[in-house]
């Protein structure tokens, strides 16, 4: 198994957030205040958990499940691929990076996520055209299947 396989279009998409993240980085060393949330205040203290902890099981779900199941060619349809085409990607960009950087009192993470989410719209394609010839019929049943295709 290559490890472009298993990786997908995670390079480019990292790529791209990458600018987003060291800029920031940078201006939040040199100007938190631009930054701020706030405190977190409580209230958001409480949000940003209750979606991060899910967030976080997302996250470590689909790696174990491209971790086991890519090296062995098949299909993942199940667990959070069966919810969205990319969890791994859509999953860190929503539900890790926003609500870990306001946990941090930034607004730095929601920038990266959407840079991030950006990024895997861009490449996503590529990457579904090669699932598509790798799979055939077994992918285009998962396409029909998958709850928010979209997203």
């Amino acid at each position: 198994m290559k490890l472009g396989v298993l990786i997908g279009s995670g390079h480019r998409v990292m790529l791209l957030a990458l600018p987003f993240l060291a800029v920031g980085l940078v201006l939040n060393i040199l100007h938190p205040s631009w930054f701020s949330v706030g405190g977190p205040p409580l209230v958001l203290t409480v949000i940003s958990i209750v979606i991060l902890v899910p967030g976080v099981i997302v996250w470590i779900w689909s790696v174990f499940l491209i971790l086991t199941r890519v090296p062995k060619s098949q299909l993942i349809t199940s667990g959070p691929f069966s919810l969205v085409k990319h969890p791994l990607y859509t999953g860190v960009a929503f539900l890790v990076l926003p609500w870990a950087g306001f946990l941090l009192n930034t607004w730095l993470g929601a920038l990266v996520g959407i840079a991030m989410y950006v990024g895997s719209r861009l490449f996503a394609p590529e990457e579904e055209r090669g699932l598509s010839k790798a799979f055939g019929a077994a992918w285009d049943e998962y396409c029909r299947k998958v709850r928010l295709p979209w997203l």
